[in-house]
């Protein structure tokens, strides 16, 4: 939907307003009553992206950065979780939650979601904001179910850069813009090719690099006659099953 190369000297979130803008327009224009959560770390909580999605019906859950205000609000769950820690010896967190503003960023008050968690290094505090309403997205259920779902996100992000998408070895922003929608359509392309002809397969959860290394950078040898193309491989090749199963299942 988007792969945006930006310079390193601005906000996190600077042009974020404008691209969840447009992908909400086309996803609302052929869905117009399905429900959207954004969801972000805490580079993206700032008032005019929270202010925006709750003009435009969107939900989001955010990181939102520790500071001594949010740490004082969940000094009683982080005394439970300690002490559960110190009589297990295993980690031990905690949930609370509460209505919260900021000083002068925020234009109102919040839901808050803290983790109060503690672990054999120390204090393990973190904070989300959202627009979730608790009945529906309790602390916890928010928190480890919808939340850290991010982790898989991050790991599509990763795929894409064993796809050389943090290339920039040309000269000018546009053109190294240009290398990383290259990059992502290759992604797009792996990812069906991963889903499609290799269902079923060992490859089947493989990440893009393996895909690419193993099934498409491989030796060769091109043979061209009058009537055809021959491209032949070596009979050594490990994985000639796979690849003859995802040439079947992509013909058929």
């Amino acid at each position: 939907m988007c792969a945006r190369l930006r310079p390193s000297n601005q906000d996190a979130s600077a042009g974020s307003v404008e691209e969840v803008a447009r992908i909400v327009r086309q996803i609302r224009r052929r869905w117009p009553r399905v429900q959207i959560i954004l969801r972000a770390d805490s580079g993206f909580c700032r008032q005019e992206l929270l202010a925006w999605c709750e003009k435009h019906r969107v939900e989001y859950v955010f990181g939102l950065a520790r500071n001594c205000r949010l740490r004082r609000k969940i000094a009683v769950p982080m005394r439970q979780a300690k002490q559960e820690h110190r009589r297990t010896g295993k980690a031990a967190r905690a949930f609370a939650e509460f209505s919260y503003r900021t000083r002068s960023s925020w234009s109102r008050a919040r839901r808050v979601v803290a983790k109060a968690e503690y672990l054999e290094k120390g204090e393990n505090p973190r904070y989300l904001v959202t627009s979730l309403d608790a009945h529906t997205w309790p602390a916890q259920k928010l928190y480890e179910r919808l939340y850290c779902a991010r982790g898989e996100m991050e790991n599509r992000i990763k795929e894409q850069l064993s796809l050389f998408a943090d290339r920039l070895s040309t000269e000018t922003l546009r053109a190294n813009q240009l290398r990383l929608y290259f990059s992502s359509l290759a992604y797009v392309l792996l990812h069906a090719l991963r889903r499609l002809a290799l269902a079923g397969t060992e490859w089947a959860t493989a990440q893009v690099e393996t895909i690419r290394l193993r099934l498409l950078k491989i030796a060769a040898e091109v043979r061209l006659t009058a009537r055809r193309l021959w491209v032949r491989y070596s009979r050594a090749y490990p994985w000639k099953t796979i690849f003859a199963a995802a040439c079947a299942a992509l013909s058929g």
